[in-house]
């Protein structure tokens, strides 16, 4: 099964792939309030004065994969063979892989301005993202030859994987500006764990029937960073080997007709991977022996393993994050004539900078008293369409959440690994599972304004972004 999951992914390494997430909009938790920097975490005279996750992570992960390999994929990873008969050889057919997992380890926020609802955080959570296409033969050669008609065969193999993972630790800051708008900002230090970048850009096989072998070759490019020995758990620690700075910047609007509307630039940034990271140039060519025997497995990522750490020149490279653009408008509506129930549907368009992944989401939450339940679907470049739930429970001091964006998808998946023989040979559209959870509390004095204060308020006293903001527009709060 290690060589399986491997190879896989064209044997290089795990491919996992940016997907998003849009289940915290507008719902006021501790989670929003670092994702979406300009939203409002307290509600003065209710909420108490700091909040904290108490080293609980809030995660986040999700996957899929789209292509006529999910049977052969599926079949492999849950029956121990390969189910190929949707596969196409010789035609082009690619397979989109897309994964990503967003784990808050800590997560604190404290009320510091009544006067502008100042709030000032604290946050330090792991990511990963990536993106990539493999090819229907990169996977029917796990299978050996039978799936290939021909001896010779071009262009075949040229995939596109690439995998980032770092730590992010993050100071954040929020305020309102005017009654109406509202900013936050989200300065992160990042630390690299892990990269890993493939691009094949020339392949071609011949098959040796009579030998049960062929000969393989691709040319392309190879980048991955320094690990000192075999990468172990032990790796995913911090370190400064890898450094790099990121910024999320955000803006909330209240229209005079109730809108809220938000503007979001998240995760722009980079990082610096060690000068003993590897680029490998590679233009090679190996033999892959016994293709019919039950190390074919092995055998197939012996030889393109051998064939990609070719060409080696060691030194330091630079890889962006992957910043998004986000607007999203959002308005509440009280249904019945008592007004218990509250609908607040929020629409969301994010597009990926520096590729072309562009997605509309949908959110429609239904609050009543402490519980809202909510169903969420998006849409992107690719036509997938994700629908999905969630389950918020949030007083002024205590919130829980849990849910997933892909529900339907989640389920099936989960009947797959459970050995259900029609799921595992289903060809349906997209492969994929999703999940969030989430909690945090919130401690210490209640916020109160200075007219309602049974206590000693807190200072009031405006920040220098008041002030600034005020003189720019000569008016105050």
């Amino acid at each position: 099964m290690r060589i399986f999951l491997l190879s896989i992914f064209f044997i290089f390494f795990v491919s996992r792939v940016f997907s998003q997430q849009f289940f915290h909009y507008n719902t006021g938790t501790l989670y929003e309030g670092f994702e979406n920097p300009a939203v409002q975490t307290f509600t003065p005279d209710s909420s108490r004065q700091y909040a904290f996750n108490l080293f609980l992570p809030n995660v986040y992960g999700s996957f899929h994969i789209t292509g006529n390999a999910q049977p052969s994929l599926r079949s492999r990873a849950f029956d121990g063979r390969y189910e190929n008969s949707n596969l196409l050889i010789g035609q082009g057919a690619i397979n989109r892989l897309r994964e990503n997992a967003n784990i808050y380890f800590i997560m604190y926020k404290a009320f510091i301005g009544i006067n502008n609802n100042a709030e000032l955080g604290f946050s330090v959570q792991s990511r990963e993202e990536g993106r990539g296409f493999l090819t229907d033969e990169s996977v029917a050669l796990f299978n050996g030859p039978g799936a290939f008609a021909n001896n010779t065969y071009d262009n075949i193999f040229n995939n596109d994987l690439q995998y980032q993972s770092y730590h992010q630790i993050s100071f954040s800051f929020r305020e309102k500006a005017s009654k109406q708008f509202a900013y936050g900002i989200k300065l992160s230090g990042l630390l690299g764990i892990q990269y890993q970048k493939l691009t094949v850009n020339q392949s071609q096989i011949e098959f040796d029937r009579p030998m049960d072998r062929a000969f393989v070759s691709m040319a392309g490019t190879y980048l991955i960073d320094y690990t000192p020995g075999k990468f172990t758990l032990h790796d995913n620690l911090p370190t400064f080997r890898n450094p790099g700075a990121s910024i999320t910047l955000g803006t909330t609007y209240r229209t005079r007709d109730n809108f809220n509307l938000q503007a979001n630039l998240k995760d722009l940034g980079f990082i610096r991977w060690s000068n003993r990271s590897t680029t490998y140039k590679f233009n090679a060519a190996d033999v892959i022996e016994g293709l019919s025997t039950e190390n074919r497995e092995d055998n197939v990522f012996g030889a393109n393993h051998r064939i990609i750490h070719s060409g080696a020149n060691q030194g330091s490279f630079v890889t962006a994050t992957n910043a998004r653009a986000e607007l999203s408008a959002n308005k509440s509506y009280w249904l019945g004539y008592e007004k218990k129930f509250r609908y607040s549907p929020t629409i969301i368009v994010s597009k990926e900078l520096f590729y072309n992944g562009l997605t509309v989401a949908m959110i429609n939450p239904v609050t009543y008293k402490n519980l809202t339940l909510s169903a969420t679907t998006s849409y992107d470049q690719y036509k997938i369409l994700s629908a999905g739930g969630q389950m918020l429970i949030k007083s002024p001091n205590a919130e829980f959440f849990i849910g997933s964006e892909k529900l339907i998808q989640s389920g099936r998946l989960l009947l797959a690994a459970n050995g259900n023989s029609t799921e595992i040979n289903r060809n349906s559209f997209y492969t994929g599972a999703d999940i969030f959870l989430g909690f945090s509390l919130k401690f210490g004095a209640v916020i109160e304004h200075p007219m309602n204060a049974s206590d000693v308020p807190l200072n009031a006293k405006r920040t220098f972004f008041d002030r600034l903001w005020s003189r720019l527009f000569n008016h105050g709060d």
